[in-house]
C-alpha cells in the first residue's frame, strides 16, 4: 500500500513514464485479473481462482469457481475511491456472472466463449451507478481469442450488449453496446507478456473510453501478479495504477469428479458400497 500511495502523489506525465520504462519487463499470462477485456479460456476444472486487486480508483475482490468443465462462475465487489481519499465512502457495485467455452482450437492457442451476469466492469460506470450496480445492470459478451505470430501474440476481442432498468431520474430502461479488445505480446516466452487494452459503452448508459496497459508476471502455474496503469482517452477519471494478484488453487471444487473418467468414478462408488455392507 505504501507503493501505491507513492503512485497517487506523482504527477500524471511521470505516472506515464513510469509505465513506459516499465513495459519490456513484464511477465505473466493474459487472463482476466484487473484488465476489462477476457479471454476465450475457461480454467482448468475444479480450479478456484481468487483475485484481488488494489487500485487508485478502486479495490476488487474477485473469486472464480470451475464447477464443471468449460464453466466458470463468478462473483466479484468493487469498492471506488473517486476522490483519492481513503477515509471517504464513494460507492460500490457487485457483479456475478457465468461463462462457458464453446471452441477451443486443436492447438489450445484460440478459441471463443460467450458470458453473461450481472453488474457492471468499474470503466464501464459511471456516477451514482456505481452504488449497487448488480441486479439493476443485465449484460451478456462473447469474448474470442485469436494468435498469431507463431503465439507470440494474443489478441482478445469481447463485443457485447447491456441492459439498465430504472436508469437515471427517469427510471428509464437504458441499452448499451459495449466493446472491449486487447493485445497480449510475449517476447520472452509463456512467462513474458506485455498488455494493453481499450475498453468501453455506448448508448444512453455510456462510459468514456479507457485504456490500460502493464506489466504481467507468472512465477508458478499457481500465481500471476499484475501492475498496470489506466486512463481515459478524454478525461481524468481512469483506473490509476493498479497492484493485482491471481491465485489458482489445485482442481478440487468438482462436482463430478476433477478429471476422473466416469468408469473409474463409477467403480468407485462401487468399492464404498461394498467396503460399507462389509462393515455393517
Amino acid at each position: 500500500m505504501e507503493v501505491l500511495t507513492w503512485m497517487r502523489s506523482l504527477p500524471l506525465h511521470t505516472k506515464k513514464a513510469i509505465l513506459i520504462l516499465l513495459i519490456p519487463l513484464v511477465a505473466g499470462q493474459a487472463f482476466g485479473q484487473q484488465f476489462n477485456s477476457d479471454s476465450y479460456l475457461s480454467k482448468k476444472h475444479g480450479t478456484i481462482t481468487i483475485i484481488p486487486t488494489f487500485g487508485q480508483r478502486n479495490t476488487m475482490l474477485m473469486t472464480t469457481y470451475s464447477l464443471f468443465p468449460k464453466w466458470e462462475f463468478t462473483m466479484a465487489a468493487y469498492i471506488y475511491n473517486n476522490d483519492k481519499d481513503l477515509a471517504t465512502n464513494d460507492g460500490y457495485s457487485t457483479s456475478f456472472y457465468g461463462k462457458y467455452m464453446f471452441y477451443e482450437n486443436e492447438a489450445k492457442t484460440g478459441g471463443a466463449s460467450v458470458k453473461a451476469g450481472t453488474g457492471l466492469f468499474p470503466g464501464n460506470l459511471e456516477g451514482e451507478d456505481k452504488v449497487n450496480d448488480a441486479f439493476k445492470t443485465f449484460w451478456v459478451n462473447a469474448p474470442a481469442t485469436i494468435a498469431l505470430f507463431k503465439n507470440t501474440l494474443q489478441w482478445d476481442l469481447m463485443p457485447g450488449a447491456s441492459m439498465t432498468v430504472d436508469y437515471g431520474s427517469k427510471n428509464m430502461t437504458a441499452w448499451g453496446i459495449t466493446y472491449s479488445t486487447r493485445l497480449a505480446w510475449y517476447p520472452l516466452g509463456p512467462k513474458v507478456s506485455i498488455v494493453g487494452e481499450v475498453f468501453g459503452m455506448t448508448g444512453p448508459a455510456g462510459s468514456p473510453t479507457e485504456y490500460k496497459g502493464g506489466l504481467r508476471w507468472e512465477p508458478s502455474q499457481y500465481a500471476v501478479f499484475a501492475l498496470t496503469y489506466g486512463q481515459e482517452f478524454k478525461g481524468n477519471n481512469g483506473a490509476g495504477f493498479e497492484l493485482g494478484v491471481m491465485i489458482f488453487t489445485p482442481p478440487f471444487a468438482c462436482f463430478r469428479g476433477c478429471g476422473t473418467p466416469k468408469k473409474e468414478r463409477s467403480k468407485w462408488f462401487k468399492r464404498k458400497s461394498q467396503q460399507q455392507t462389509s462393515v455393517q
